[in-house]
């Protein structure tokens, strides 16, 4: 995203704000409504080609091509969805600030807080009460939740020895006597039930259990796919907006001004 922001987008913007308020708009070449919808637009087929790029050039030497159409599609649209969010975001702070330093300020830590917020470094749960809101607003929490659920759904895992629970059973049974009751309903698996030491115990047996402590789902790709994409129109109608309250309803009042008789 800074690469976006700080080197593609943001610099060229200003350059041909500054062309446009100097040459176009006082010649009245075109209106500015034109000008702000030509810079959102013209970036969105160049992020879509990025996106498929990106996504052709990690997602089979990750995931591999054992999942199915509809998952393949799927993480493509959000790989493609991030590239259009973080064009549409650059538009979105830089339309109305002076400068790219206090652009580039803007944009790094509004995104540090979306990626703080967005439930992988901290669950939810584990947020205090007062800042549970940052995850709700934070967009990175549907992009997140949403590519995560449609690449890890079904995946199984396997702990390394670091990450098993390892215990001695009571003197005459195996691992997998003295654990019997609890694996009919524990999430986890037992790799030795014929030892009759050192039981070796993996706490989770698929990724849906451990996104679920992060309040990712399955079920909510899709949901969070739109929602995500909702965030993409704000972006495209804020800096519009913002452009027009900050650069054009200023410059239009001084002429109304400088017009009316004295």
């Amino acid at each position: 995203l800074n690469v976006l922001t700080k080197s593609r987008i943001m610099p060229k913007f200003l350059s041909r704000r500054a062309l446009y308020e100097l040459r176009e708009r006082p010649a009245k070449t075109y209106s500015w409504t034109v000008f702000i919808l030509c810079q959102i637009l013209v970036e969105l087929p160049w992020q879509t080609l990025l996106g498929i790029c990106t996504w052709a050039s990690f997602y089979f030497s990750v995931y591999g091509d054992d999942q199915s159409p509809q998952r393949q599609v799927l993480i493509l649209l959000f790989t493609v969805q991030f590239f259009l969010f973080a064009s549409t975001f650059a538009q979105f702070v830089i339309a109305a600030v002076p400068n790219l330093v206090l652009g580039s300020m803007m944009a790094t830590f509004t995104f540090l807080l979306c990626l703080l917020f967005n439930g992988i470094m901290q669950p939810p749960s584990a947020l205090p009460r007062f800042w549970i809101f940052m995850n709700r607003v934070s967009p990175l929490t549907y992009y997140v939740g949403g590519i995560s659920a449609t690449a890890l759904h079904g995946r199984p895992i396997h702990c390394s020895n670091r990450e098993l629970r390892v215990f001695d059973p009571p003197q005459g049974q195996t691992c997998g006597q003295y654990l019997a009751e609890y694996l009919k309903t524990a999430q986890g698996t037992l790799h030795n039930p014929l030892s009759s030491d050192r039981c070796q115990y993996c706490p989770l047996r698929v990724a849906d259990q451990y996104l679920a402590a992060r309040d990712i789902s399955w079920h909510d790709r899709w949901r969070n796919f739109g929602i995500f994409s909702v965030y993409i129109i704000f972006n495209i109608i804020g800096a519009i907006g913002l452009y027009y309250l900050v650069r054009v309803l200023p410059y239009a009042m001084k002429n109304r001004t400088q017009k009316s008789p004295t």
